[in-house]
C-alpha cells in the first residue's frame, strides 16, 4: 500500500471532504482500496487486506466508513450473495453477472431494454434498473470433479 501522501495525490479526496468524511489514515487505506477495484469486495475483504497496515483498526471503522459511503451515494451495496454484502465503488449505471459457485462478481456494461407497462407499474415511476445474471465463471465451468471411488492420500 502506498504511504497517506501518495494517496492523497491518487484519489479525488475532494468528494469524501465535501460530505464531512474525516480523512484519516485507515480510512484513506480503505478509499485507496476501494479505488477502481471491480472484484466488489465485502466488508470483511476490506477489513483483511487494510488490517495488515493498521494491524489495531477494528472492523466497525470499515463497516461504519463503507455505510457513510453508501448513504452518499459514493458506493453501491450489492446483495447479490445471501452470504455477505459486497460493494461496489462504480456508480455509474452497469449490470452484474454472478458465479454461482464461487461468488464472483463481473460487471457488465451494456444497456438492456427493460420496460414496465404503466398497468404493472403499481404507480411507481421507474427510474432506472439493475439486472442481475447468473451462471458459472470460466474457472468453475472448467474445474474436474474428484473421480468418484479413488480416496485422496
Amino acid at each position: 500500500m502506498r504511504n497517506n501522501s501518495e494517496i492523497k495525490k491518487s484519489i479525488d479526496l475532494g468528494k469524501y471532504r465535501e460530505i464531512g468524511l474525516k480523512l484519516t489514515p485507515q480510512r484513506l487505506a480503505i478509499l485507496e482500496y476501494l479505488d477502481g477495484n471491480t472484484s466488489h469486495p465485502s466488508a470483511e475483504d476490506i477489513y483483511r487486506v487494510v488490517k495488515r497496515r493498521f494491524p489495531t483498526m477494528s472492523f466497525a471503522t470499515v463497516y461504519n466508513t463503507l455505510e457513510i459511503l453508501r448513504k452518499r451515494g459514493l458506493i453501491l451495496e450489492l446483495i447479490i450473495d445471501p452470504e455477505r454484502k459486497r460493494y461496489d465503488p462504480n456508480i455509474e449505471p452497469h449490470h452484474h453477472i454472478i458465479c454461482i459457485k464461487c461468488k464472483r462478481i463481473v460487471d457488465v456494461y451494456m444497456d438492456f431494454e427493460v420496460k414496465i407497462p404503466d398497468a404493472h407499474s403499481h404507480g411507481f415511476k421507474v427510474l432506472g434498473n439493475h439486472i442481475e445474471f447468473y451462471g458459472l465463471c470460466n474457472e468453475c465451468r472448467t474445474e474436474r470433479p474428484p473421480l468418484r471411488g479413488k480416496k485422496d492420500n
